[in-house]
């Protein structure tokens, strides 16, 4: 009896999740205006330097400067919590 009523209100809900904000056919979007040139720039950007991703964006990965393991000099103010 539980069952039943479970996978009665279960069966709405999962047939009608795959259609949820589903409003028609996916189409693809038509070509737009491309920007304008920046202020004081005299041109605008190509679709090439706009692909193009700043350093900013994607640094370079850096590498760990220490290349091998080495033993840390004692230092006399590690001292263990108290």
């Amino acid at each position: 009896m539980r069952g039943a009523l479970l996978l009665a209100l279960l069966l709405p809900v999962l047939l009608g999740l795959p259609a949820c904000g589903l409003k028609g056919p996916l189409e693809p979007v038509p070509p737009t205006a491309m920007p304008v040139a920046q202020r004081g720039q005299s041109l605008a950007p190509t679709p090439a330097q706009m692909l193009v991703v700043p350093v900013q964006a994607a640094p370079q990965r850096v590498d760990d400067p220490v290349k091998k393991s080495e033993e840390r000099p004692d230092d006399r103010f590690n001292l263990p919590p108290q």
